[in-house]
């Protein structure tokens, strides 16, 4: 099958490649985005493959329906991005990934709150530059600080657990 790759980079051509091998589809990445203005690109491809970052709205749906798309393959869990009505209206199908992995998630937020209290990215730069320097960089300790985790869902479960390790207090907020 032909699958058009829209806003690839080189990890995804890598990978995808990499998990193709025994299905021999026929992938042709592209670097643009999936928009209204780029779907000439998409024309011929019974599938598109597409990021968080393409517009998938009823007009360009429409466009690469004319085209010959049946498939829209999305590299993400959220598909916000997507017009399902109208795919659904113009018999396309419209797929996603079903989750991440909870771990990743939640490691990824408690990495993005360290290297914010502990400024890590100023320090990285500053080693660059021989610069040693402290000054600027001292952060707080999280143990027994109070976190406010809102949803409480495999992701929110998992950075819970990460946050009681360093010690802090939580406060969980979830409408289910």
């Amino acid at each position: 099958m032909k699958v058009a790759i829209f806003s690839s980079k080189n990890y995804d051509r890598r990978f995808l490649s990499e998990a193709n091998t025994e299905s021999n589809h026929e992938l042709v990445f592209f670097d643009a985005k999936l928009t209204s203005t780029s779907t000439a690109l998409a024309a011929g491809f019974p599938t598109v493959c597409v990021f968080i970052n393409d517009q998938l709205n009823a007009e360009t749906i429409k466009a690469i329906a004319k085209g010959g798309t049946k498939l829209i393959a999305l590299r993400s869990a959220g598909f916000n991005n997507v017009d399902i009505k109208a795919a659904t209206e113009l018999g396309i199908t419209v797929v996603r990934v079903p989750a991440y992995s909870p771990y990743a998630v939640a490691e990824h937020a408690a990495g993005l709150i360290l290297t914010l209290n502990r400024k890590y990215h100023r320090a990285y730069s500053r080693v660059r530059e021989s610069n040693f320097s402290l000054k600027g960089l001292l952060g707080f300790d999280l143990h027994s600080s109070t976190v406010g985790i809102i949803g409480t869902g495999k992701i929110g479960m998992c950075f819970a657990q990460i946050m009681k390790g360093f010690g802090c207090n939580l406060l969980a907020y979830d409408i289910y």
